[in-house]
């Protein structure tokens, strides 16, 4: 038996006893604004990001690039539920204003609410470190990697991160942590100004997701020096390393979402309990509104940062080549203009503008070129 439903003396369940908001809470209509366009947007994203992302699955004949599409297809597939799953609990609440004693007296649903949201909050951060080990062994250990890995096991791998990420959210039900109604009474979350086992569990969660994000800081550094010097390098112009580069530059841009969104909320946590200090539900509400975002700017990374969409907005961006070194006659003819005004100005002009004769060769040492044969 679950220990968050067991009552206490006053037949109150134990999940609606810590951090509960007043029995006639009404919600503000900005909480309900906020809910609803968020959520809105969120789910709108990540169903356009999807149809994306299938399309370019059906077209690609790279076996690294299927790999890669498996694991955002899952990334996608995970915001969107998280997405759904949380934003319907929450609007429902503002619209009906329904009393959480009365409908969840066991508390069950409150129970479900809070796994939803250490399911889904841990799952894009552990699917980032994933992708990063991923593409660490295919651009830095390519031999460790057979070629004719199927398929298959890119989904067994999503499978995986879903099963620990879910394993962790149901710890509650071991007796490790509980779950409780948080302020402003919409929504469930795990006790973090408790201590014993929801101490545990709270750091738990933090560490988790630190974790994640350090491994994938580590690898994808790693997999960004190891590709700068196969582009730039002398082979530069012999390997095809486009869906590499397109590759990495998603796969840096969601670890830097995810680093921007999430650590504030990871680093509270693990502040608040290690300090023993109260819990202050303003700062708790403000961070998990930033960590929400990464659901929502996510889908754009991969809608906005792909080959086709950067070509269009900078013709000058040759993909075709297989290298970043297609930058490099705008980025020489930049330098040679800068070098060249630069060696004007070390030569000195006068006021009107003119080259001081002493500084420049006289018109009669110079000799044309002979003709040629």
């Amino acid at each position: 038996m679950n220990a968050s439903a067991i009552p206490l003396a006053n037949n109150t369940p134990l999940c609606y006893s810590v951090n509960s908001p007043p029995f006639r809470y009404r919600p503000t209509i900005a909480s309900a604004y906020f809910s609803s366009i968020f959520g809105t947007l969120g789910l709108i994203s990540n169903l356009i990001a999807f149809i994306v992302l299938l399309k370019s699955f059906q077209q690609t004949h790279s076996r690294s690039r299927s790999f890669f599409l498996i694991f955002l297809g899952g990334l996608v597939v995970t915001d969107f539920m998280g997405l759904l799953v949380t934003s319907s609990i929450v609007i429902s609440f503002h619209v009906t204003h329904f009393n959480w004693r009365h409908l969840d007296p066991n508390c069950y649903f409150c129970n479900f609410m809070g796994m939803s949201m250490v399911f889904y909050g841990l799952c894009p951060l552990m699917l980032g470190a994933a992708m990063a080990v991923e593409r660490f062994f295919g651009i830095n250990l390519p031999f460790a990697r057979s070629t004719s890995m199927p398929k298959r096991r890119a989904v067994y791998m999503v499978l995986m991160v879903w099963l620990i990420a879910g394993g962790i959210a149901l710890l509650p039900l071991t007796g490790i942590g509980s779950y409780h109604m948080q302020m402003p009474g919409s929504w469930c979350f795990f006790n973090i100004s408790s201590g014993g086992s929801d101490l545990a569990f709270s750091l738990v969660f933090s560490l988790v997701g630190l974790m994640c994000i350090a491994v994938s800081f580590f690898l994808n550094t790693v997999s960004v020096v190891t590709l700068i010097r196969v582009c730039c390098g002398q082979d530069g112009s012999q390997r095809r390393r486009d869906y590499e580069i397109e590759m990495m530059l998603q796969l840096i841009l969601i670890m830097v979402i995810a680093t921007i969104c999430w650590c504030p909320l990871l680093i509270f946590i693990a502040q608040t309990v290690l300090s023993g200090s109260p819990l202050q539900i303003k700062s708790l509400l403000l961070w998990l509104r930033f960590a929400t975002w990464n659901q929502i700017l996510d889908p754009w990374v991969y809608i906005l940062f792909r080959r086709s969409v950067l070509k269009r907005l900078s013709p000058r961006l040759d993909w075709s080549r297989g290298s970043i070194m297609s930058l490099y006659p705008s980025f020489t003819s930049t330098i040679r203009r800068f070098t060249q005004s630069s060696l004007k100005s070390t030569l000195g002009q006068d006021e009107t503008g003119e080259m001081q004769k002493s500084d420049v060769m006289p018109p009669s040492t110079l000799k044309p070129p002979p003709p040629s044969p």
